[in-house]
């Protein structure tokens, strides 16, 4: 268990983050006055717009813009330097010149990670990163000052910049790390140097890169050889894939699920025992919409709590950050308190009452596995019960079977209509109809269609599961019918 610590003094310097210390970091060459080598920037940014006093600004070469265009104007906000790949005429401050600004920014985040004294939960897998990361982050914040990323900032751009935001006061940062091929995840685990990695699970996505689950398991736990030397991995063992992994790094993996004893299950090998669990839950009982009940064990001590978010993969979540918490030194009331004030972000189960209907707005990225817990929650709504649901993306050539096996899945559920749109959920439609014809089920050719005629679709009283991958702007429909 990592030692209890406190901090005394509570401030938004960046230790070591002096400019000479910068342009060491990242192999640049500094220029400009030489007396600001020793200044400390207060903050770090690649969008212009977000930059203020003291700044280091990093621009970024896009598609349609280049960063290096806003530089003179980033120096009239008041930024100490900036990063740049040309050298710069008459600059109204210094910067570092540098081969690339991606590079020289992932360099840098590695090295002020590597300074700070902080516990840093790096948090991965292929369903449910950003629910677990706000179920640890709110059970955290019980006992410590936490930072924890921001929206979708979990990638080889948006992880860098949410280390730049950790500063003295921070005592934990929850950092989720999202993949969709091999070598990225050993790349975003260099810069956060995890003291606990979390992977939910090995599900079915990025199909079109890893090819398959043993692929994606490959690329997940890349990420285990940049845990810090105390580190220790939490890992889901009701996951046929992760359970093999007992031990990592030469210390056991803290295994967590429900039911304390190894499951059995059918995998592509046959029957297999899967992991005992050090942490679990028993006496699971959903209560409709508005969560789960659930007693979980953790050592010797267990707890009641109410999970205020529906599905049994939010159990799951809770799971994992009662793991966490174990290692971080919180007492189960802590635990229980972080779990029962944890609140759902837009796109991602969050429920929306309005207009006499009950919305989950889930629509934030779909796979497989998703969609289906997702179906599950839908389930329990009131009334009519409506999956409005669209393509799922990065599922390789077996995109198709893939959404059949999803409207097989719909079709044996307590749902009473189903709406489709975009050319690949036509076979989830399809699937559904062969067996479950009672159901008013139809598909759409695109997201427009289908947004057109849900007026004449939709009652009173209804609940409706919005879901589809990111791509789809499923968003659009959310934002129609909160109107």
């Amino acid at each position: 268990m990592f030692g209890c610590y406190t901090r005394n003094k509570v401030d938004n310097e960046m230790p070591n983050l002096t400019l000479e210390n910068i342009a060491n970091a990242c192999e640049g060459t500094y220029v400009g006055d030489p007396s600001k080598k020793q200044k400390i920037i207060t903050g770090a940014v690649t969008d212009s717009r977000k930059v203020e006093e003291g700044f280091l600004f990093i621009p970024i070469k896009g598609e349609r813009v280049d960063g290096h265009d806003f530089i003179p104007s980033v120096f009239e906000k008041g930024a100490l330097a900036v990063l740049s790949e040309l050298e710069l005429e008459n600059p109204a401050g210094p910067y570092i010149l540098v081969e690339s600004s991606t590079e020289a920014m992932k360099k840098i985040a590695a090295f002020y990670r590597e300074g700070l004294d902080i516990k840093v939960v790096g948090i991965t897998g292929s369903v449910g990163k950003t629910s677990t990361k706000e179920m640890i982050a709110s059970v955290l914040s019980q006992k410590y000052e936490v930072l924890k990323t921001a929206g979708n900032f979990n990638n080889e751009i948006g992880l860098p910049l949410t280390i730049f935001q950790i500063k003295k006061k921070h005592q934990v940062a929850v950092l989720e790390m999202g993949i969709s091929d091999f070598g990225e995840m050993h790349r975003l685990a260099a810069m956060a140097q995890p003291d606990v990695c979390v992977i939910t699970n090995i599900g079915l996505c990025h199909l079109e890169n890893l090819l398959t689950r043993d692929g994606i398991l490959k690329a997940k736990t890349e990420s285990f050889e940049h845990l810090t030397p105390e580190g220790t991995a939490v890992l889901n063992g009701d996951d046929d894939k992760l359970c093999e992994k007992k031990m990592v790094n030469g210390k056991p993996v803290v295994f967590y699920g429900i039911g304390k004893e190894a499951k059995l299950a059918k995998t592509e090998q046959g029957e297999k025992y899967l992991a005992e669990k050090e942490v679990y839950a028993t006496d699971v009982e959903p209560v409709g919409l508005d969560g789960t009940k659930a007693v979980i064990h953790i050592g010797a001590e267990s707890f009641a709590v109410t999970i205020p978010i529906a599905g049994e993969h939010n159990v799951y979540n809770a799971l994992a950050a009662v793991c966490v918490a174990g290692k971080l030194g919180l007492s189960v009331d802590e635990m229980k308190r972080g779990i029962e004030s944890v609140k759902t972000i837009g796109g991602r189960s969050n429920l929306i009452h309005k207009n006499g209907i009950t919305i989950i707005d889930d629509c934030y990225n779909a796979n497989p596995v998703s969609m289906k817990a997702s179906l599950e929650v839908l389930q329990d709504g009131a009334n009519r019960r409506v999956a409005i649901l669209g393509d799922m993306g990065e599922l390789g050539e077996n995109e198709k079977a893939l959404h059949a096996e999803v409207g097989a899945f719909a079709a044996g559920l307590n749902i009473d209509a189903i709406y489709c749109a975009g050319p690949l959920s036509e076979a989830i439609s399809d699937e559904s109809k062969k067996t479950a014809t009672p159901k008013d089920i139809r598909h759409f050719a695109t997201r427009a269609e289908l947004m057109e005629a849900l007026p004449t679709l939709l009652h009173d009283g209804d609940t409706i599961l919005v879901k589809a991958s990111h791509f789809m702007q499923f968003t659009q429909i959310v934002d129609e019918l909160k109107k």
